[in-house]
């Protein structure tokens, strides 16, 4: 065993402060629990000044999904998650893909049974077995083997797997910043597989020898991986390594009894970006699904990710489970679609603007103007404008309207004046329609509301339209715009 490689391996560790870093595995969509752990991730980096890492763990390779690894890149992307060392950029830790770094754990395993703390075992057990934890370490004569005899047999070609050899006796304390200080009893750890027969680590071996060699200082995961905290404990114990400072997050649920779950139906990230909602919004609702800001800042809701990472401390993380509620995301999505500034908005729109309005003579930008003070996701759009590029058929009745105070007698009078006042309207722009249209309601002495009701059912054949008659009038220019008007006082028998 050569202990100048060791050694030279730590040399590499930066020591430049806080270091954390997201180990997604490839295995398909960006789930809301996973986006989450990155997000606090990164936000805990970027709150000290220290460096976040991207590292793809892909050991488990009957579970990959083709693909998967750029739907990681493109999530973080979108979500402003810059990552300052990963695959694609490399690092002075590198490679940052675990099954591009497989020569490494075998070696570090080796060096775990050198010092005790792990040993060949050679029994008769399938894979998922060995992987389960359903292991009894009390009936496993390999674990008291010596080493000459299991290297002997090592040698002669049996297959085997590296255990990790818990402790006997005693108890195991695992200090946690959300959870605290854990005490379990060794006896009832199992003695978990470290390197498989096909010579892969396991995910909690390999994660605690590339944690340590990237120099990682907060990790964070779920809450369910608690349970093999005292492991990885023992593990670093073993290698004689400072362990990193560990923060669980309690799971993302459905409900009060149920965890978010894609085989359920529940919204991966990309589902909710096909579902209309802005990254930005998801990112600040994710990031309040479990933490809470402090101070000044507790009672605010929006924040951007620059102001997140000014302000996020580990100490705002809840202990107890967070619900995912769609119906508040929609509010914050809502939220920032108004902040969005008119240009901005309109080229987050215009595609699901033109799911509806073909017609190129229609302005896509007054249209976008209609909806931003309306819309509370993007796909809520199309179905608003369904009426812009051809008139839908609609009933009479539509006409009558109590608050209004409009019939369809009353209707068809104030189209009657409508048609001639807007046929001759030389300035067919929307002061000049409002202009119109407000001075003709004042010497008919009746409302602006009985006046507009009816002109906007004639002009859009609905009861709810994005903006007032004056708006879609001059969308609908001049020609088509009294068109309609004619359809509908024929439809009052006008």
């Amino acid at each position: 065993m050569d202990l100048n490689w060791f050694e030279e391996m730590e040399a590499r560790i930066p020591k430049d402060g806080v270091r954390t870093r997201f180990a997604p595995s490839p295995t398909g969509y960006m789930h809301v629990g996973n986006l989450r752990t990155a997000l606090y991730t990164w936000l805990i980096a970027r709150h000290s000044g220290g460096k976040f890492i991207l590292r793809i763990e892909d050991t488990d390779q009957g579970r990959l999904v083709e693909g998967a690894t750029e739907v990681i890149y493109a999530t973080l992307r979108k979500c402003g998650l810059t990552w300052d060392e990963g695959p694609d950029i490399g690092g002075p830790v590198g490679p940052y893909i675990q099954t591009e770094r497989r020569a490494l754990y075998g070696k570090y395993a080796e060096l775990l049974v050198e010092k005790g703390h792990a040993y060949y075992c050679f029994c008769e057990k399938t894979e998922s077995e060995e992987d389960s934890g359903n292991f009894d370490r009390a009936a496993d004569p390999c674990r008291d083997m010596s080493l000459e005899e299991a290297r002997a047999k090592v040698a002669a070609g049996a297959p085997y797997v590296i255990r990790q050899k818990i402790p006997a006796g005693g108890s195991t304390v695992f200090s946690d910043a959300v959870f605290g200080d854990i005490t379990v009893e060794n006896s009832t750890l199992d003695d978990q597989v470290l390197i498989k027969r096909d010579g892969l680590p396991t995910y909690n071996f390999a994660n605690v020898i590339d944690d340590h060699l990237m120099g990682i200082t907060h990790v964070v995961r779920g809450s369910e991986y608690l349970s093999s905290a005292p492991k990885y404990n023992l593990l670093y114990q073993g290698f004689g390594w400072d362990v990193p400072t560990y923060i669980h997050c309690s799971p993302v649920m459905r409900d009060a009894h149920n965890k978010m779950s894609k085989r359920k139906g529940d919204p991966s990230y990309e589902d909710l970006i096909a579902m209309g909602y802005l990254s930005e919004a998801v990112v600040n609702y994710v990031t309040l699904l479990g933490w809470s800001p402090r101070g000044e800042y507790a009672e605010r809701e929006f924040f951007t990710l620059a102001e997140l990472a000014e302000i996020f401390d580990i100490g705002g993380i809840s202990k107890s489970p967070a619900i995912f509620d769609i119906e508040k995301l929609t509010y914050f999505n809502a939220h920032y679609l108004r902040e969005m500034s008119p240009e901005a908005f309109h080229a987050a729109a215009l595609p699901y603007i033109r799911q509806a309005v073909q017609n190129p003579a229609l302005s896509t930008e007054e249209i976008a103007g209609l909806l931003q003070a309306r819309c509370e996701r993007l796909t809520d759009i199309p179905e608003k404008l369904d009426f812009f590029d051809a008139l839908p058929g609609y009933d009479a009745e539509l006409f009558t309207n109590k608050k209004s105070k409009t019939n369809p007698e009353v209707s068809r009078r104030m189209l009657e004046a409508v048609l001639p006042a807007l046929d001759g309207l030389a300035d067919w722009t929307v002061d000049g329609i409002h202009d119109a249209l407000i001075g003709l309601a004042e010497s008919l002495e009746v409302k602006n509301a009985t006046l507009m009701w009816p002109v906007r059912i004639a002009a859009a054949g609905k009861a709810v339209t994005p903006g007032g008659a004056v708006e879609i009038c001059h969308i609908l220019g001049k020609d088509e715009c009294l068109r309609r008007l004619r359809l509908g006082l024929d439809k009052l028998g006008g």
